[in-house]
């Protein structure tokens, strides 16, 4: 499975591990930068995954869409209560993650 793995986002040393074990999506945090985050286990079908998280007050579902082996677009599906400041700032945006990929001569 392509979700497999280490994940970094696009232009931060914010990452994540990815595993999927008996259907289940599963994230754990490598560098959050000082956020404090949790997440219950996903769903992947194809090449879609959703998350639930709790992050500063709010609770939503992440959705991130795998777009080639090695990259994957996150959004924040749900963000409630939606007046809270990380909701507003978080509508209509995106992040980027890249695989992180192992030298094929390990």
């Amino acid at each position: 499975m392509h979700w497999d793995g280490l994940w970094i986002a696009e232009g931060t040393l914010f990452s994540i591990a990815v595993a999927i074990e008996n259907e289940e999506f599963r994230v754990q945090q490598v560098e959050s930068l000082g956020f404090e985050w949790n997440s219950k286990n996903g769903k992947a079908i194809g090449n879609v995954v959703t998350v639930e998280i709790e992050y500063a007050g709010v609770a939503g579902t992440i959705q991130a869409e795998l777009v080639n082996p090695n990259t994957a677009v996150a959004f924040a599906a749900t963000c409630l209560p939606d007046f809270m400041v990380v909701c507003m700032l978080s509508k209509d945006r995106q992040a980027v993650f890249r695989k992180v990929v192992e030298n094929a001569d390990d």
